[in-house]
């Protein structure tokens, strides 16, 4: 696989960290924890907890192709693994295809596997985050060409534990985008459905007259703890989020 500097990743901070890429296919992840529970080990069990929830997805739509192509949620088939029932359940919350969630299910699924390891964790994927630490970490917003870009993050205390914080845009990287923003971040308990509902969310903004919208009903969704918009030199904000300068 080619490997590409990700520079949003010098944009996560988290106090006393040891990281490490663990890689598998086109799966590209930054972990994050804490020095004391760091080992070599510990890498070694990153990649096969990764690389499970790989096959359990791939193995999956080997026979229900259609979960990987569709833009509306999706029924699963019988047996569906942990992984996909995941990210059905949170497209089906964001009214988006599952396929919407699979870099916040990851993060989350890796993280979780994890957790009787380490002590504190944070599991970046693709710009989408899963975190559990002790102390307060704080996360830059990377949003392509916009003036806010880098200039702003968002900080988070440690009673906001096993949280996902994801981000999409139609201006930065591959993953489609039907809206204008820079970028979208959805803050969640569930990082796939902060994943989902961030696709929702940057799919609504087409102008600056639309962030507070779309804002607004994001928020309606059952399990949203918090949104931000960047459209070019325009923010906006609502839920439990900490914005703080850069």
């Amino acid at each position: 696989m080619e490997y590409r500097r990700r520079t949003y990743r010098e944009l996560v901070k988290g106090k006393g960290m040891v990281s490490f890429p663990v890689s598998l296919k086109d799966s590209d992840l930054l972990i994050s924890v804490d020095s004391e529970s760091f080992s070599r080990e510990l890498k070694e069990k990153s990649l096969s907890v990764l690389s499970g929830i790989r096959s359990d997805l791939e193995n999956y739509i080997v026979g229900d192709e259609e979960f990987q192509w569709t833009l509306i949620p999706h029924q699963l088939l019988p047996g569906a693994p942990r992984v996909a029932r995941l990210m059905a359940v949170a497209a089906l919350r964001a009214g988006v295809g599952p396929m919407a969630a699979v870099a916040g299910a990851f993060a989350e699924l890796v993280g979780r596997g994890l957790h009787s390891d380490i002590q504190e964790i944070i599991v970046e994927n693709g710009g989408d985050i899963y975190f559990k630490t002790r102390h307060p970490i704080i996360t830059g917003i990377f949003a392509g060409e916009s003036p806010l870009s880098g200039r702003v993050g968002l900080r988070f205390s440690p009673r906001m534990n096993g949280c996902g914080v994801c981000t999409s845009s139609a201006t930065v990287g591959p993953s489609l985008s039907l809206g204008c923003t820079d970028a979208a971040i959805v803050v969640s308990h569930n990082a796939a459905l902060a994943d989902a509902v961030a696709s929702t969310l940057g799919n609504l903004v087409h102008r600056e007259k639309d962030i507070t919208p779309a804002l607004e009903k994001v928020l309606e969704i059952r399990g949203i703890q918090g949104a931000v918009v960047i459209l070019g030199d325009k923010l906006g904000a609502l839920g439990d989020v900490e914005l703080v300068p850069l």
